[in-house]
């Protein structure tokens, strides 16, 4: 039983494996759920899918095999404009008696199937067609008993039996922008952990262990607190078209100081040249030497550029070329550098990757970074931590 089911979320794209399976099905013989399609929802979720990633794929999954539905989203079938609030009828109490439902939600499932591949233009105050406003049993802003909510903005009368809307976890997919908890997970892949510094937390294995030893008399050890041993050093590029992309960068920022206990980071403005900086309202007055990076951080730092390198070529390739100031070595010579003194780097742009191919200055820092530039998204940042490993 349910075989079926699992090779469907597993046709999906679900890292689901026969053990989470076992669980499954243990958990619905121990009646864990009973008689709630909610309920055994969330028990499938919570039983079969280990990594929040994978939530809209399970959703689409669980929706194909249940109920019949293909993987697109039917509300992006339906013209926006067949849903765009405009009157709203008010109905009497008498008049909402006299509605009926279908009974029964296959039946209710085949009328929104008919009425999607008969109906050709947007309908509002109606009582059939796919609409708003009305008593029809398909759209939004309307009133029906037994209906499917499409398209609308919150809850109305809640009396829908089916809510079709976007998903609720699509933006968790690892192919997706970055939320704070994703990007926290996806930076946790770098840890290395080290004891390090005064020995101030009780070691309670060795303790027992000494306590044994001395004949059941307490004797207390030791040890130092386990830090991130990894070191990162992180160059964000900023202003001009980076302005696009600050809010992902800040949350990137924030959530490596918090994940990294060596943790650095300087400013530069579409490429790198001789000086970086770390105040933006005082970067005139107290640049940093590209160089002095070099002789101060050790080169098993971590080396994660963060910019969408749009830029003209002339910039990385030619003395001059900076925007800014009259810069005497090329952005790549300064790049080379870095990368030479540095064990481990890459390159994360906020950038959607279907655009990367439209802009030449982007592949010519590729080719410098040696192909290691990622997407800045889930799958990406896994990507560049399997590399600075």
């Amino acid at each position: 039983m349910f075989i079926e089911f699992f090779r469907c979320i597993r046709r999906h794209g679900v890292a689901a494996s026969v053990t989470e399976l076992l669980d499954f099905l243990q958990a619905l013989q121990a009646q864990v759920v009973f008689a709630d399609v909610e309920g055994f929802y969330h028990l499938a979720r919570l039983t079969l899918v280990k990594d929040e990633r994978f939530y809209d794929r399970f959703d689409r999954a669980f929706a194909e095999y249940f109920e019949g539905v293909s993987e697109t989203e039917l509300s992006d079938a339906i013209p926006a404009e067949w849903l765009t609030k405009t009157l709203q009828r008010q109905l009497s109490e008498a008049e909402k008696q006299a509605l009926s439902g279908y009974g029964s939600l296959d039946e209710l499932l085949k009328q929104f199937q008919q009425r999607l591949s008969e109906q050709e233009k947007r309908h509002a105050g109606g009582s059939k067609w796919i609409g708003t406003g009305g008593s029809s049993a398909f759209g939004a802003y309307g009133y029906h008993p037994e209906g499917i909510r499409i398209g609308q903005a919150g809850s109305g009368s809640r009396r829908a039996v089916k809510v079709w809307d976007k998903r609720q976890f699509k933006d968790l997919d690892a192919d997706q922008a970055l939320d704070n908890r994703n990007l926290q997970m996806a930076l946790r892949g770098l840890r290395r952990f080290a004891r390090q510094g005064e020995a101030n937390e009780l070691d309670l294995a060795a303790t027992i262990q000494a306590t044994s030893r001395n004949a059941g008399y307490l004797d207390l050890q030791w040890q130092a607190e386990r830090h991130n041993a990894v070191k990162v050093l992180l160059l964000f590029d900023v202003g001009g078209s980076m302005d696009d992309h600050i809010y992902d960068c800040q949350r990137l920022f924030a959530a490596a100081k918090n994940e990294f206990k060596h943790c650095h980071f300087y400013y530069f403005h579409n490429c790198v040249y001789e000086y970086v900086w770390q105040h933006n309202q005082r970067r005139w007055q107290q640049r940093t030497r590209v160089i002095d990076l070099i002789n101060t951080y050790a080169s098993d730092y971590k080396l994660i550029f963060v910019g969408d390198a749009t830029m003209g070529p002339y910039e990385v390739l030619y003395p001059g070329g900076s925007v800014e100031h009259w810069n005497d070595e090329a952005g790549q010579v300064w790049m080379q550098r870095l990368l030479q003194h540095f064990n481990r780097a890459v390159w994360l742009n906020p950038q959607p990757q279907s655009r990367w191919r439209y802009y030449a200055s982007l592949q010519l820092i590729n080719d410098i970074m040696q192909q290691h530039m990622y997407p800045l998204t889930v799958n990406g940042i896994e990507s560049a931590i399997a590399h600075l490993r």
